[in-house]
């Protein structure tokens, strides 16, 4: 895959972006009381902590393998993991580059259509996307009256101020370029379709299906039960790596999972600097100090992106020197 300059600008904007956000973050904060609680980690928690994300790992892998299989791919548990874990590594140079990445893994190891593979990325993402906002209103029935205030303060409030400060002509004037611009792809594409793009429709259907197709429903929804249990269970373990966050219950826990989460999902490799944001930000609602919330944020960080980039590198070795030991157990 080629990159053009565009393309490289972009995602540079996003990382400084991510970096901006990073410093507004820790701007003003205590920077050294924040590396006197991360020095005074206890690292066995830490541990813990990145052992259950890496379940979650293993979990994912084996939750997109059941898609394949239901679309009559055998495709290896072990192929499915590297491509799973590569994603995660791409993704911290590149945001969203990851979901090529494991279709481009499992097109190289299992010679598995690549439109095919992305059509059950995009699935097995709608179904965590559900997941996430079905927590998310879970988190405010649960808590409503403390996290609707830090909606309402955070959110709502500056939302309102900016709405307000919009051109309205300006505005429509974008509108109407948008919908411009999709009725010229759509005819565009209506009028050049051919074979080539027949195939890829039919890759992308073949992938959504997989879903539908399922023989065991239920097995594959213990699996994604077991991912956000076992992202939540990261969450609440590493609590206890320092004193401060070590009282904190699963309500806690719970709630900078959705923040967290949510953060992820903003294009920034690696979540840098939105996921420290939210996540503080999610903890001073349980009467911890911003500060002390960034140090848990960047303890618990630090530990994902380590995880990441060793299994990461692992996998990518692996795939590379085609290990036949490793990568060809069903």
């Amino acid at each position: 895959m080629t990159f053009s300059l565009k393309s490289a600008l972009k995602y540079l904007i996003l990382f400084f972006i991510g970096v901006g956000i990073l410093y507004l973050a820790f701007k003003g904060q205590d920077l050294s009381g924040i590396w006197r609680e991360i020095k005074s980690a206890n690292f066995l928690w830490v541990i813990a902590s990145a052992i259950a994300l890496w379940i979650a790992h293993l979990l994912r892998a084996l939750r997109w393998r059941m898609l394949y299989q239901s679309i009559n791919y055998k495709v290896g548990f072990w192929h499915t993991y590297h491509a799973v874990i590569i994603g995660y590594l791409a993704n911290l140079a590149l945001p969203r580059f990851g979901e090529i990445g494991r279709c481009t893994v499992i097109l190289k190891t299992e010679k598995v259509p690549m439109f095919a593979s992305i059509g059950t990325v995009i699935t097995e993402r709608l179904i965590d996307i559900i997941v996430l906002l079905s927590s998310g209103l879970l988190m405010l029935f649960v808590q409503y009256d403390l996290v609707s205030d830090f909606l309402y303060k955070t959110v709502y409030i500056n939302l309102a101020v900016k709405i307000k400060s919009l051109n309205y002509l300006w505005l429509f004037g974008l509108l109407i370029l948008v919908i411009i611009i999709i009725s010229a792809l759509i005819y565009f594409i209506s009028k050049k379709l051919n074979k080539k793009v027949l195939r890829v429709i039919a890759g992308l259907k073949q992938g959504f299906n997989s879903y539908s197709k399922l023989k065991n429903k239920p097995l594959f929804i213990l699996y994604t039960t077991g991912i956000w249990f076992f992202y939540f269970l990261s969450m609440y373990l590493a609590f206890s790596a320092i004193q401060i966050t070590s009282g904190l219950g699963v309500n806690a826990a719970f709630t900078a999972l959705v923040f967290s989460s949510f953060a992820m999902v903003a294009p920034v490799q690696g979540g840098i600097g939105v996921f420290h944001w939210m996540v503080a930000q999610a903890l001073v609602l349980y009467n911890l100090s911003f500060k002390d919330g960034l140090a848990y944020a960047t303890i618990l960080h630090s530990s994902q992106l380590l995880i990441i980039l060793i299994l990461g590198s692992l996998s990518l070795f692996f795939v590379l020197t085609g290990s036949k030991k490793i990568n060809n157990l069903h």
